[in-house]
């Protein structure tokens, strides 16, 4: 099978083609081909131009300062955007708008939308993901910040970690334990939080890489106001989820045209080696070459349920696991293509501490391959495990008997 789009999306395609087109130099190779300041200047400029022509957050209602598409619109602005090698906002707005700002739209007050939504638009609220604890990372429900109500204000203490973009953002949306005496995955209650303010620190992690995405966030006593929990208190846990659906949509359209430009990348690096013609190598590309392509389809199966109007269930899972796994592999060939140039750093590291390095990046020198097999390792982890990933397979979609678990009774009687 073939999966193909109606001529009324091709249509559209060509629509933002033709944006593309009038937007962006006519030597544009992809932001992968950028230094460091020059990647961060256009960023930032870009985001303004996609602002300006109500692309920024395509989906949104009109009256929120959104474009209106409709989810087939948004998922083929999403894959030219990917093919020419540029973001569809800037640096926090996965957070920003992907995440919260849709959860908002879904769950929120009008007065919340009225509020938040058009300073997301307008930059001038980045937001980042107040969800992991050092005892609740893969295990979310086990969660023990806490949040007690004082007067008008919720009084915040605890920590989380895993905080990315959190050392750029002024805000974050936290789960927050606001009755200690429900079962886990009940008393929880979704937070709107400004970081800006005495009992807020924010610490940032040095990964492998030598890059510092990752965040601990610590709070003291820090303040929220009462009316901004999104959803009803003690029911976060089904915003929590909802917002985690949010992050798969766009996922499923990008992710295999990504990795598809990685591959032929990896192809360039070997034959640049003369590593084209080595069975054993050949073998691994053919190889890398059929994993994309299955991936291809399992990302149509996930977009299907996306653009019919249902959220990503447990099956969405496969997906993650199966990109997270592969990528890890794929990272450790193109290491063992470079020989022994994988241990000298020779061009630059990769645009992203997250997933594949930007379109237009350098395909021959050690820099961007040595990076991102670094931050591959990232991919197995972050937005469940792949342990954890396998239990949801398990025991949610092949219906196989559950682990023992410790979630009745109140939260604080789960030994720690």
């Amino acid at each position: 099978m073939q999966p193909t789009y109606s001529e009324e999306a091709e249509t559209y395609r060509e629509k933002i083609q033709a944006f593309l087109s009038e937007h962006l130099p006519a030597d544009w190779q992809g932001l992968g081909a950028l230094d460091a300041e020059a990647a961060e200047t256009f960023m930032r400029e870009w985001r303004e131009v996609l602002r300006d022509n109500t692309l920024l957050a395509a989906t949104w209602p009109t009256e929120y300062g959104g474009g209106g598409l409709s989810q087939l619109e948004s998922v083929i602005m999403a894959e030219e955007f990917q093919k020419a090698g540029v973001p569809t906002g800037g640096s926090n707005d996965p957070f920003s708008i992907q995440m919260v700002g849709n959860t908002i739209i879904q769950w929120g007050t009008e007065e919340q939308k009225k509020h938040f939504l058009p300073k997301i638009i307008s930059g001038e609220h980045l937001w980042c993901q107040g969800y992991s604890e050092p005892n609740a990372g893969s295990d979310l429900g086990n969660l023990g910040c806490k949040a007690e109500l004082d007067g008008d204000e919720w009084n915040i203490n605890g920590q989380k970690i895993w905080t990315s973009a959190g050392h750029l953002a002024d805000h974050i949306f936290v789960l927050t334990r606001t009755d200690p005496d429900a079962p886990k995955h009940r008393g929880i209650s979704f937070l709107l939080v400004e970081m800006d303010q005495p009992g807020v620190e924010v610490r940032p992690i040095k990964m492998i890489s030598g890059d510092s995405e990752f965040n601990e966030v610590f709070f003291t006593d820090a303040k929220c106001p009462k009316e901004n929990v999104v959803g009803e208190v003690n029911g976060g846990w089904a915003v929590a989820m909802t917002l985690l659906g949010f992050e798969r949509g766009e996922a499923a359209a990008t992710t295999p045209v990504a990795f598809k430009g990685e591959v032929d990348r990896l192809f360039e690096l070997a034959k640049s080696r003369g590593k084209h013609t080595d069975p054993a190598i050949r073998q691994r590309l053919a190889w890398a070459h059929t994993q994309v392509e299955i991936m291809r389809f399992l990302g149509m199966r996930t977009l299907t349920k996306f653009l019919s109007g249902e959220h990503p269930g447990p099956d969405a899972s496969i997906f993650k696991l199966y990109w997270s796994e592969y990528h890890r592999k794929l990272t450790e060939l193109s290491l063992d293509i470079l020989g022994a140039d994988a241990m000298h750093v020779e061009g630059k590291f990769p645009s992203s501490a997250f997933s594949t390095d930007a379109p237009g990046a350098d395909a021959v020198t050690s820099g961007s391959w040595i990076g991102t097999f670094l931050n591959a390792r990232a991919g197995t982890i972050y937005a469940g495990t792949s342990q954890v990933q396998r239990n949801i397979i398990g025991e949610m979609v092949l219906g196989l008997p559950k682990e023992p678990r410790a979630d009745s009774g109140s939260w604080k009687d789960i030994p720690k």
